[in-house]
């Protein structure tokens, strides 16, 4: 996630031409031809992403509130943690925060970085930042048309067990609880 490292990724390879096949609220898909460092050439279909946040809201006694939210491309209603995607020219902190609140009804005082993860790197460049919103106060949901989101408030070990035994499957909310509850366990 760190720009030196992107550097080097883009020595590895080069993108000789693309081609966009699709734009939407996700992203734009295209196909790319690619060149890699041994001169090895071949197409990839690659769907570029804007990036997006997700938090870990944790409330002053230690208990975290998760989503319950249906998500149709895998049919299934599922533990997550609020997250979204950054808007043209958002400020990630910005991004952060306006998601938190939007589907929580929460406000963070303090925001600490957890670092960012690379979703599915095979086929997409959607990099997800991640932080740990504290300090929480009461503000105000605001739901898109397109949601359908519970909040429930759970013991945060909880659902680190959750997200430890496959109960929790959403890949960011697994890595931000985890990284979350190292955060917090070196804090004391």
């Amino acid at each position: 996630c760190y720009r030196a490292r992107m550097a080097y990724v883009y020595e590895q390879g080069q993108t000789l031409e693309r081609r966009e096949i699709w734009q939407g609220s996700v992203g734009r898909f295209g196909e790319e031809d690619i060149r890699l460092a041994d001169a090895r050439r071949f197409t990839l279909g690659i769907l570029k992403h804007p990036g997006a946040c997700a938090v870990v809201p944790v409330l002053a006694d230690g208990s975290v509130v998760l989503l319950r939210q249906y998500r149709h491309a895998v049919r299934e209603t599922l533990w997550e943690i609020p997250a979204g995607k950054l808007d043209p020219g958002e400020a990630l902190e910005c991004c952060a925060r306006r998601e938190l609140e939007e589907e929580t009804g929460y406000r963070a005082g303090r925001l600490v970085e957890l670092g960012c993860i690379f979703v599915t790197p095979g086929y997409s460049d959607e990099r997800i930042h991640l932080y740990l919103a504290q300090e929480l106060e009461a503000g105000r949901q605001a739901l898109a048309d397109n949601e359908s989101i519970q909040c429930a408030t759970l013991p945060l070990m909880e659902a680190v067990r959750m997200a430890e035994q496959g109960e929790i499957s959403d890949a960011k909310s697994v890595i931000g609880l985890l990284r979350a509850r190292a955060l917090l366990s070196r804090a004391g």
